[in-house]
């Protein structure tokens, strides 16, 4: 089963009416030009997306140093945040819903109102621009102003995940050093309350603002202040102009060796996220966008510049997106893109509690974040009467997608369409020969590609000893194949890192907790797709201390480790006894050697 576009779908959308402006019929020849011509697909791009500028800039693309270190907007001033209110004063700027409460909306001027105060608050608190704070809070209004505020002050915000543990958390603020972190008392799952800030706490930050949830309040270390203590009246606010190159937020994604990589976005990375969601997602004016993550997922930094540069609405639901009230919502927010990561789908399917609701808002779905079960993309489609879901895969580094789909094309469940329009990549085979199935290697410079990250060595990790090719090529680590219909399936990574419920996490992380177990003397992780696709479980492997625990216990020492030091959300699986763990000469565990033994 799949979808097809018909000429009005084609005609009306965004990427359609940029074909029909260049006089392209066929879509492949379409994205070659966004690639070869690269500077004015751009350009274009840029004015269709009204990004304002205080200063124009005067070279769209400057690769003078190589293409490692391109440079974007060369010449410009600008603040991305003033891009983000373009809409008419009374458009919805957000729609969301807190637990057990209705719906509630506030317009574009009430969220620049809104942003305005923060902003200004940081002056009172002596945050400057330059300085960074640190955002650790679920997906809601107060997110989403803060966020704004900061950068529109020129301030960096780095973004932390809520589910994370205290030390993961610990870590992020040693490598931030944020002046101020926001958090929540506690985050509400139905009846359920969550302890946030406590845990936040725990990290040891200088000071944190706390945004009340609960009817009790709690008390406060010295220092620590209420959101209400915090908030300026001032609402006016002139963003601060900065170098397109200037950090604006930073993010965190695993790397291949323990520590998370900090990755910085600029004022040009948004560009990147807003453009995928203009083209590929085709995100109108007053269009409803969903998508159930958080700031400390790429998706969240996405979603709001995706929706909002693209004049559209972001809804947020603030309890859990596998609930019938999650369906509700969607339905009478009348949401029009609704982005899920595929595990959330398969929950749907088992419980059958989405099917009552009326979806027919939906114009498409878009899935990210995990290998996708086609099976379960088809039910997802029928949710809202065959409705297509457009694959997205990239990464934080990129600010978007290097794969995905579109609706002027042919949608096939689980498979990707086409290569991200305005960048390229190839795939190399065991030989770092080009193939219809390997190792993806991007072509850079693409807009939203990443040109630093704060903890590590760039070049190093991204550049240093990639195969020699015709032209510079650098480094992703998934792995991909090209169907015969010239679709695209990705199998999963290659190196360290492993996508676990929409979450990328390094096995070499998992590895060092699971490893403090007395019964582990070593030990490998590997996530393990199903024969058919679909989200990634979590296999350890490990080698025996000669201890007398039982099986079943052992898998529960190792879930409840994860769970306490990492996240909650990963979840082990299956531990498998291993006599020796299999390594290259150069002492390096093959994984891929794992992954054959599981599936024999």
């Amino acid at each position: 089963m799949g979808w097809r576009p018909t000429e009005e779908i084609i005609n009306n959308s965004n990427i359609g009416k940029m074909m029909h402006k260049h006089s392209f019929t066929n879509f492949n020849d379409f994205w070659k030009w966004t690639v070869t011509n690269k500077t004015e697909f751009w350009a274009e791009t840029i004015q269709d997306l009204n990004i304002i500028q205080s200063e124009k800039y005067y070279q769209i693309l400057n690769i003078e140093n190589g293409v490692e270190n391109a440079k974007w907007l060369v010449g410009a001033k600008l603040n991305i945040v003033d891009s983000c209110f373009q809409n008419d004063e009374n458009a919805i700027a957000i729609v969301f819903k807190k637990t057990n409460e209705e719906i509630q909306r506030i317009t574009q001027q009430e969220l620049l109102n809104l942003v305005n105060r923060i902003a200004n608050s940081f002056c009172d608190f002596n945050v400057k621009k330059g300085d960074t704070i640190a955002v650790d809070l679920p997906m809601t209004l107060e997110a989403v102003a803060i966020y704004l505020a900061a950068i529109k002050a020129g301030v960096k915000v780095a973004t932390i995940v809520d589910s994370f543990s205290a030390k993961e958390i610990a870590v992020r603020f040693k490598i931030t050093k944020p002046k101020l972190v926001f958090t929540q008392d506690v985050i509400k799952r139905g009846d359920k309350r969550i302890p946030l800030y406590t845990k936040v706490l725990e990290a040891n930050p200088e000071r944190i603002i706390v945004i009340t949830i609960d009817e009790t309040k709690i008390p406060l270390k010295e220092g620590d202040l209420f959101w209400d203590d915090f908030l300026s009246k001032n609402n006016n606010f002139e963003s601060v102009k900065q170098s397109p190159q200037e950090i604006a937020t930073i993010l965190f994604s695993s790397g291949t060796t323990g520590e998370p990589k900090a990755i910085p976005w600029n004022h040009t990375t948004p560009i990147k996220a807003a453009s995928d969601g203009y083209y590929h997602h085709n995100i109108q004016q007053n269009d409803v966008v969903c998508w159930p993550t958080n700031l400390g997922w790429m998706m969240g930094p996405w979603l709001v510049f995706a929706s909002l540069i693209n004049k559209a609405t972001i809804a947020l639901y603030y309890d859990s997106p596998i609930t019938a009230g999650f369906g509700e919502f969607i339905q009478n927010a009348k949401v029009s893109m609704l982005g899920i990561v595929p595990s959330i789908v398969k929950q749907w399917k088992n419980n059958k509690n989405m099917e009552s609701f009326n979806w027919n808002s939906i114009k498409c779905f878009s899935s990210t974040g995990e290998v996708s079960n086609p099976t379960e993309m088809e039910y997802l489609m029928q949710l809202a009467n065959n409705k297509p879901v457009i694959e997205y895969c990239g990464g934080t580094e990129i600010g978007g997608g290097y794969i995905t789909s579109t609706l002027v094309q042919e949608n096939i469940a689980s498979t990707f369409s086409t290569k991200a329009l305005g960048g390229d990549f190839v795939m190399l085979d065991e030989n770092c020969k080009e193939s219809n199935k390997g190792e993806v290697f991007m072509i850079p410079p693409i807009m939203g590609l990443s040109t630093e990250l704060l903890n590590k060595d760039h070049h190093k990790v991204y550049y240093k000893n990639t195969p020699d090719f015709k032209v510079q090529l650098r480094r992703h680590g998934d792995e991909v194949i090209q169907l015969k219909n010239g679709h695209y399936k990705v199998l999963g990574r290659v190196d360290d890192a492993m996508n676990l419920g929409g979450i990328k996490v390094s096995a070499i992380q998992i590895e060092e907790i699971v490893q403090q177990l007395s019964f582990v003397k070593e030990c490998a992780a590997i996530a393990v797709s199903p024969e058919d696709g679909g989200p990634s479980k979590l296999v350890v492997f490990y080698v025996e201390n000669d201890l007398k625990i039982k099986e079943l216990e052992r898998l529960q020492q190792a879930k409840q480790i994860i769970r306490k030091e990492l996240n909650p959300l990963f979840k082990v699986s299956e531990l498998v006894k291993i006599a020796i763990l299999p390594r290259t000469a150069s002492n390096k565990i093959m994984r891929r050697k794992l992954r054959d033994i599981y599936s024999t």
